[in-house]
């Protein structure tokens, strides 16, 4: 009985083993999803080296009123021609390079990996990818099989660096893909684009200042600029606008937005405080981000490196961004600052902390709420202070919103403090006026 089912097993997997495009250039994996490492590090290795993964799924939407005519064997004769025939397409294409690997996607399509060139505009990329294959694919199973009716979709998502592991960003966009191809989010993914596209566009983003104090003085020592989107609108909530522009792959768009724009309000404001900004590690680590950096410099040169400080999202992993620590080497050699924000929230903190060596680490609002009653929550910020004077960091405790908990964060010696307890985010040139 175990040899039987060991030898069932084998054989199935010689089968699928076969390979059917060059062995370097493309693999094929069994009908079921299951991510070996082949496509992990594939994909690892693509991303890691500055590249964008996208998931591109494609299904035969009428494959089940096809099959009914189909004698068992002849079904899969179909499902290899299907398999066959972009081969056949893909070969001839300009796309072949960037072809990382290819599955049966339970047994009715294939999911194939492509790696596209952060420099490219990515969705333009994969829309003409899509609008040059899918067709090609369509005719070639026409020649085949000309008195069936036979009808493709489409569906694809980029896999996102900020989940905790490879492998679930990589499951995470292929159901993603599915769910488009089966026209479930299809329309709303377009929507959502074209929204974001059009915000960027017209730069439709408003910058929002919230004083942060020095505790010792009570003065204020710089401002954090907090982004809100077109007004009256849902996206006016950060939440919903940088979920939009992840979903649209545009959240480096926004993010680069944003610093213009903060240039822009530093420079009409003549404000001489310190300012902080928000940046995903994508952002950050992106090799358009120096160059375009540099840019905006010479456009307003009136803005001093020494007195901005970029945050470092701590939600969001560092792992496997190549061009990461380079930037932050560059950034930091032209006099620009790093922290590292929501210290205390997420499970990287610790780790970020020791790969970056921040200038500043900022303490998550979890760990401040109510510290006043907490002897566990003060014990954690005073391990935190401790780690921040290891890196020689300064501290800014975020989310204060009572005099008791800015108490102990006296009493603690905590460097700098920013909350609703002080003033809540608002315009610039109201805030410096009434604050100052």
């Amino acid at each position: 009985m175990m040899s039987g089912f060991c030898e069932k097993h084998v054989g199935r997997m010689k089968k699928w083993s076969k390979l059917f495009l060059h062995q370097k250039k493309l693999r094929f994996y069994p009908p079921k999803f299951v991510l070996r490492d082949p496509i992990l590090e594939g994909v690892y290795q693509a991303m890691s080296t500055g590249h964008q993964v996208v998931v591109v799924v494609i299904t035969v939407s009428n494959l089940r009123e096809i099959s009914q005519q189909f004698e068992p064997n002849q079904l899969l004769v179909y499902k290899r021609d299907f398999r066959m025939g972009f081969k056949e397409v893909v070969e001839h294409s300009n796309f072949y390079n960037d072809l990382l690997a290819v599955h049966d996607h339970y047994s009715e399509g294939l999911t194939i990996f492509f790696k596209i060139n952060d420099d490219k505009q990515s969705v333009v990329h994969v829309e003409n990818l899509i609008r040059i294959l899918a067709p090609k694919l369509e005719r070639y199973m026409f020649t085949k099989y000309p008195y069936f009716k036979q009808s493709f979709e489409v569906g694809y998502m980029f896999i996102e660096r900020s989940h905790s592991t490879t492998q679930e960003a990589l499951y995470t966009a292929q159901q993603q893909a599915v769910a488009m191809a089966e026209k479930r989010i299809q329309s709303r993914y377009i929507e959502t684009l074209l929204e974001m596209r059009d915000i960027i566009q017209k730069g439709d983003i408003t910058l929002l200042a919230q004083p942060i104090i020095d505790l010792s003085t009570n003065q204020i020592k710089a401002w954090e600029f907090l982004t809100r989107g077109p007004k009256g609108t849902t996206l006016e909530n950060p939440l919903q606008l940088f979920l939009l522009a992840r979903q649209s792959n545009l959240i480096y768009d926004l993010e680069f937005l944003i610093l213009e724009k903060a240039f822009h309000l530093i420079d009409s404001v003549g404000c001489l405080e310190d300012v902080f900004l928000n940046f995903t590690p994508i952002t950050l680590a992106n090799k358009r981000f120096i160059p375009g950096l540099e840019k905006l410099l010479k456009r307003f040169p009136y803005i001093d490196p020494k007195k901005m400080i970029f945050e470092v999202t701590e939600r969001d992993s560092i792992e496997g961004l190549s061009f990461f620590q380079d930037n932050i080497k560059q950034l930091r050699q032209k006099g620009f600052r790093i922290a590292v924000d929501d210290t205390g929230a997420g499970y990287s903190s610790l780790h970020t902390i020791s790969e970056i060596l921040p200038d500043i680490i900022k303490i998550d609002r979890s760990v401040i709420q109510d510290i006043d009653t907490s002897k566990v929550k003060e014990s954690m910020l005073k391990g935190l202070l401790l780690i921040a004077r290891e890196t020689g960091s300064l501290v800014v405790a975020e989310g204060i919103e009572k005099k008791e908990e800015a108490d102990v964060l006296k009493r603690n010696k905590v460097d700098l403090a920013q909350g609703y307890f002080y003033a809540k985010p608002g315009n610039m040139k109201k805030e410096r006026v009434a604050l100052l």
